[in-house]
């Protein structure tokens, strides 16, 4: 007679869960909740630790108080894994009633989200994941940091005019990686180049020297590259022990390659490297300058990378939000807030555009060079305002 008593029990928690996530999700009096998923550990650990420490030196700069309001950041660790995301987030939004979610290392852990965001109606502010389609999975995303489709398009655009008559593209498989794929390579045809393959590397423990093998023996002009951040030391390690920038193949790459957080470590081989990107640590203006040095201090030398800035430009985007709605807004009323905001960010102007919801920013090319003992990505050129082109060319 315990199974009928056990199947209620299963659907009475089953129900209480879907109407905890039907319900807009409202905080606990004066506390604004914002909980922030990201890989703390794992092969994306360098994405969380750099988000988590932008979102916490903006709440230094900007106080934890926001229109009467204490701001309260609940970090969660979902080590890249789409099933450990959307469980968090599950607990996140019935358990601790956040206002807001934001985060999202990656793409699979972003679309996991969405469906939930859609349902209870709360705000999803991707910092991180950088899949075109993202922002239309749900509604209630808010995307603060860029697409693969607006950084590759930038290079191709760039290469054929320098030299760069053949490629080979070498990217991760999976959601960005393939959009980058995608674009870099139908710019490249366009401007007239010709793509002599494309290859696709496995996400987990990646080895990356079989493809740089068959890369050295097709002999092209150039290698465009895309990694998740992390993995650019490993691609550019290979890349030399294969002696492929002394067999004349020059490698170019979206920015995730020459990651600011790994940049020093590289060593000579990253030296030339020109790659396109949203943000470097090098952009010469004062705001970024003054961004770098109080992240450094913060963190023990650390450099910032794009991810900081992602990171950094969401909390941003959330605490205007809540300034804007006094204080009393939640669910839709939040999300219209976010819509449409148009700053100056550390990598230059930016803008949360209305109706897609995504980021609008400049898109630069740059340099790999040594200054001060240092090796940095230095700005030689700029596409302004570029949005995503896996929207506007659909």
């Amino acid at each position: 007679m315990q199974a009928p008593t056990t199947r209620r029990h299963a659907l009475t928690l089953a129900a209480a869960t879907l109407a905890g996530l039907a319900a807009p999700a409202m905080a606990q009096d004066n506390v604004f909740k914002i909980g922030l998923i990201l890989p703390m550990t794992g092969q994306q650990a360098t994405t969380g630790r750099q988000i988590e420490a932008a979102a916490r030196l903006y709440m230094a700069q900007n106080g934890d108080t926001v229109a009467g309001k204490k701001v309260q950041l609940i970090v969660k660790d979902d080590t890249s894994l789409p099933d450990q995301t959307r469980r968090l987030a599950q607990e996140l939004i019935v358990g601790e009633k956040v206002n807001v979610l934001a985060g999202m290392g990656i793409t699979p852990s972003a679309m996991a989200v969405a469906p939930l965001a859609t349902q209870s109606k709360t705000p999803l502010v991707v910092m991180a994941a950088a899949t075109s389609s993202i922002t239309e999975a749900s509604p209630f995303v808010v995307r603060t940091s860029f697409t693969l489709p607006q950084a590759s398009v930038a290079l191709a655009d760039w290469a054929p005019a320098n030299g760069v008559k053949t490629v080979v593209s070498l990217v991760s498989d999976y959601g960005p990686g393939i959009d980058a794929e995608k674009f870099f390579n139908a710019r490249m045809v366009n401007n007239g180049a010709k793509v002599i393959e494309s290859l696709r590397v496995p996400m987990r423990n990646p080895d990356f020297a079989p493809f740089l093998q068959k890369v050295r023996d097709l002999k092209p002009d150039a290698l465009f590259v895309f990694v998740p951040s992390g993995a650019g030391a490993a691609v550019m390690k290979q890349f030399a022990e294969r002696g492929m920038d002394k067999a004349g193949i020059r490698l170019i790459a979206t920015g995730d390659v020459t990651d600011d957080d790994q940049l020093n470590d590289m060593g000579d081989v990253a030296l030339g490297v020109v790659t396109s990107h949203h943000y470097s640590a090098a952009h010469p203006s004062d705001m970024n300058k003054k961004f770098v040095d109080a992240f450094q201090k913060a963190n023990k030398g650390l450099r910032p990378n794009f991810m900081a800035v992602g990171g950094y430009d969401g909390m941003r985007v959330i605490y205007e939000a809540l300034k804007s709605t006094k204080g009393a807004g939640g669910g839709e009323t939040l999300l219209n807030a976010m819509k449409g905001q148009i700053f100056e960010s550390p990598r230059g102007k930016i803008y949360i555009d209305a109706q897609t919801r995504d980021i609008v920013q400049d898109v630069y090319l740059r340099k790999v060079e040594r200054k001060d003992g240092q090796l940095w990505n230095v700005e030689f050129d700029a596409v302004k305002e570029v949005k995503d082109p896996g929207k506007t060319k659909k």
